[in-house]
Parts: C-alpha cells; structure tokens; sequence
C-alpha cells in the first residue's frame, strides 16, 4: 500500500507536478489523425497534463497544437475559424499560425507590426500509428520524434478504441498491467478452449487455459518492464506451460500479447489529476488486422452509440452501467459488454474508495495485464 505523499507524487500531473514534468519529456498521443483528418475543418479541443489545447489541420495539410485561449482576450479557438493556412479568433480576428506565431492581427490598423512577431503557445506536432504526438517539454531536451512501437513502420494496420475515462493515468494503466483479472472479468470475450493458442473469431478471444491464478515472472529493464504471466494450459498441463509476455513501455504504453489475428496495445494519456483518455489498439504489420469500425463493434465503444461526441460513455453508473442480470443468468460472467468497459467500470469504482481513503488518487502495482494472446 502506498502512502498519501506517494500517492500524490506517482498520479498527480497538473502544473508544476514531478509526474507531468517527467512526461512532457515524451511525445504524447494528443488525439487522434481522423478526428482532424479534413484540410481547414473544424478545430478540436485537447486537454493533457491539466493544460486546455486546440488541434487543426490547415489548409496544407500541416497540423496545429496551441494553447487552447487566445493570447489576446483568451477567447477559446476551439470556436475559431480555420481559414487560410491558420486558425483566427473570432472575438477580435487575430490569426495563429500552425506553429504559434500571430501572422494577423485584425483588430489594429493597417500596417500594425505587432503581426509576425507575437508568440502564442504551439507545441511540436508529428503523425504516425493514426495518433497527432506532441512534446510539451523544454525545447533542449527534445528527444528525436520515433514511430510508436504498435506502428513501426507505415504499412502497419491500426485500429483505435478512444475513451474518456474518470480517474487518473495510474488507475488506469494498474488495470492494463493486470493479466490475472482477464481470467475472470473477461472471461465471456476470453473464454477457455481446447486449441493450440489465442485466437480472434471476430465474437471472442478463445484461449487455452482455464488456469485462473497465473505466476508472474519479471524481467526489468532502463525504460520499461516486462512480464511472463504462467497458466496451465488445458492439454498436457503436466508438461507445458502457456504463456503470455507483456511488455509496460514508459510512461504510459502497455504491449499486449497477440492473437492470431492481430496484435494489441494500450495507452493511458494523462489528461488531469482525475481523468485519462484511454486508447485501446489494435495493430498489426503481420497479417491481416481489424479494420477500426469493426474492433470498435467488438468492444463496444462506438461513438453515437456506446460514447458520445466527447468519447464519455453511455453508460454510467447512474445507469449501472445498463447491466443485464439475465444475460448473466444465461452464462455472460459480468453483463456488462465490451472489455474496456468492463475494465473502467471496475477501476472507476475501486478508484472512488481508495480516494475517499486515502484523500489521494489510486496507485498503480507492477502487475501486468494482456487481454489478447
């Protein structure tokens, strides 16, 4: 168990926070590619680390990330127009460019030769593996821009489930770095069967075990850990072993076995203190993948139907998170569908108890979590 001012020390982002001083020196995944996919469309607003942001596509395809208040009167350009190779306020006209610099200033007078020279907050945007990554951390420190693990190379296939979730990085990435709760939480997706390795049927998860209770094997490294969790398989248990390795990548990625279909990943961006957007991905440069729609179906988390425009979840707990006991009654183990949203139910409840506690938001433990292979 974790004191308070550990606590605090390992979930709190926002400000001047050692955790979130310690991220900035990454490139993030702010949002999406798709989300801005169109030249000159509408902005869209991004908040990590407790910082309000705005992302757009300009008019030559480049991509934007600025403070999300204009460095005028701090008139939101969520709402701004997206014209002509920049994103103009529209409370008194003046125009960023996508890297920051003011390039009009529409409410002075001709001539005015503040435009040009004035600097609004713009972080450094890249693309790859269908994610906008930036760096929010100090300009000398940098690090060269590199593909995402799950995307190594531009051929790779990607499929993203993206949630809003309400409690911190931590909680979150403890449940993706658990692989003894997908024995029973999942375990309708996941389901036991006598074959030879993790499989996807497009309705399930086959695997071959039924052990419920696997051992856990650490390897540890600079940057990152990964983990064997050991299980019983169901033929010849006496002699072998299944195993699935995991992989927790600093700060906040976790590489998930594969199945036979695709590969899989998670990443848990800090948005504040108490929220994280999630993203589950599936990935492969191997075979054939999952097209997004389709893995969206699968767990349950298509926007319009499972999420609203803002990716928040329909269900609730003011709505038990729409539970179906007779489902239960009929085998489902939880009646709840789709495996991330299992998943943020359970850690959305554990989190509220622990703060009550603890006046602190969750920790996270060095366990591992591995929902495909």
């Amino acid at each position: 168990m974790l004191t308070s001012e550990e606590n605090d020390l390992l979930c709190r982002v926002e400000g001047d926070a050692p955790m979130g001083r310690m991220m900035r020196r990454y490139w993030l995944p702010a949002l999406m590619s798709e989300e801005i996919a169109e030249a000159d469309g509408a902005p869209v607003g991004v908040r990590m680390l407790g910082e309000d942001l705005v992302a757009f596509r300009d008019t030559k395809g480049r991509v934007g990330v600025l403070g999300e208040h204009c460095p005028h009167r701090r008139a939101s350009l969520v709402f701004g127009r997206n014209e002509e190779c920049g994103l103009r306020c529209l409370y008194h006209g003046w125009k960023m460019d996508f890297e920051g610099t003011v390039i009009e200033i529409a409410s002075e007078p001709t001539g005015n030769s503040l435009a040009g020279k004035l600097q609004h907050l713009a972080y450094p945007a890249r693309e790859a593996g269908g994610f906008v990554w930036i760096y929010m951390g100090p300009k000398d420190k940098m690090p060269p821009f590199a593909p995402p693990a799950f995307a190594p190379n531009a051929s790779a296939k990607v499929a993203i489930v993206k949630v809003e979730v309400a409690c911190n990085w931590a909680q979150i990435l403890e449940g993706a770095i658990d692989s003894a709760h997908s024995s029973h939480l999942h375990s309708t997706d996941m389901p036991s069967a006598n074959v030879e390795r993790a499989l996807s049927t497009g309705r399930v998860w086959p695997r071959p075990s039924t052990d419920k209770a696997p051992r856990l094997q650490v390897q540890r490294t600079p940057y990152r850990f990964r983990y064997a969790a050991i299980r019983k398989p169901i033929v010849d248990a006496a002699t072998k072993d299944y195993t699935r390795i995991t992989a927790f990548v600093a700060p906040i990625t976790v590489l998930i076995p594969p199945n036979d279909v695709y590969s899989l990943a998670n990443i848990n961006v800090p948005i504040d203190d108490t929220h994280t957007m999630f993203y589950f991905i599936a990935w492969s440069d191997w075979g054939a993948g999952v097209e997004p729609e389709e893995f969206r179906k699968f767990c349950h988390a298509v926007v319009g139907v499972d999420l609203d425009q803002n990716y928040r979840r329909t269900r609730t707990r003011e709505n038990n998170y729409l539970q179906d006991r007779a489902k239960m009654k009929e085998g489902d183990h939880t009646g709840i569908p789709g495996i991330p949203t299992r998943t943020w139910r359970c850690g959305k409840q554990w989190v509220r108890s622990r703060t009550a506690r603890a006046s602190a938001s969750a920790p996270a433990t060095s366990r591992s979590y591995s929902s495909g292979g």
